[in-house]
């Protein structure tokens, strides 16, 4: 056995530099995976009607796409896509936004690394955030979001004022989650695959957090061991990967009429 004696640094280096070159998969066009994110998230739970709103910077400035108004996360697809501008004029498409959407408008706006939002009322967040505590990330595979979870204890009611957009960009300061007490969860992150499976893991976090609250008092882990944890799940390679499964396993749900 030629690693034995390797230490860990070694052989977590050595790690990620063999899932750089192996893992990942074909990245889809924008539109494709906006609406591929929307599809996903259904298929794990995060449907709540016509609550919520998924966007993607586009590709001229200042415009995003999102989903028109009316359809259910698992309705999207690439055509029924629409482009708004900042005050949800719609550039291209048919229908109307959901006037929600304002507020990414002003995360846009003020961070320019955002290039994806995901805002949904999933279930086990949802429950979570009805008793005003904020997400705990105590396992190790909720470490892809080990320090990167606001917090907002104060409702500020449905977000379709400018008043909302403000309070939730400066709550979320640099952070790319942030809890919405009585609300849902929001994840504000660099690309569209990244963003989908913060979502993914937002949820199964709070599920796992509620059981654990359910049976005890949740203890943190250590501060270096988290972040260690959070740099070896968040690898563009791993994501793209887990993105490309996410959607596969979707799919395959959609395909076998288990939705």
């Amino acid at each position: 056995m030629k690693t034995i004696n390797l230490n860990k640094d070694d052989i977590v280096r050595e790690s990620l530099q063999r899932m750089q070159e192996n893992l990942g998969g074909d990245k889809l066009p924008l539109r494709q995976a906006v609406a591929q994110t929307c599809r996903t998230l259904y298929a794990f739970g995060h449907d709540s009607g016509l609550s919520g709103q998924i966007s993607a910077r586009a590709e001229k400035e200042s415009t995003y796409y999102t989903q028109r108004m009316g359809l259910g996360f698992d309705e999207i697809t690439p055509e029924n896509l629409l482009i708004v501008d900042e005050d949800l004029n719609v550039i291209d498409g048919s229908g109307m936004p959901n006037p929600a959407n304002r507020f990414h408008s002003w995360l846009y706006r003020e961070r320019p690394d955002i290039n994806c939002i995901v805002h949904t009322h999933a279930p086990y967040v949802s429950a979570l955030s009805m008793l005003e505590v904020p997400l705990e990330i105590a396992h190790m595979d909720a470490c892809l979001l080990y320090g990167q979870v606001a917090f907002l204890k104060n409702w500020p009611g449905i977000p379709v004022g400018n008043e909302e957009g403000e309070i939730i960009s400066k709550a979320i300061g640099d952070k790319k989650a942030i809890m919405l007490s009585h609300h849902g969860l929001l994840v504000a992150a660099g690309s569209v695959e990244e963003a989908c499976i913060m979502g993914v893991m937002f949820e199964r976090t709070a599920r796992l957090q509620l059981l654990a609250m359910a049976a005890g008092v949740i203890q943190k882990i250590p501060e270096d061991l988290g972040e260690e944890a959070q740099k070896w799940i968040c690898t563009p390679s791993r994501i793209r990967a887990t993105f490309a499964y996410y959607a596969r396993r979707a799919e395959r749900l959609y395909k076998n009429g288990a939705l």
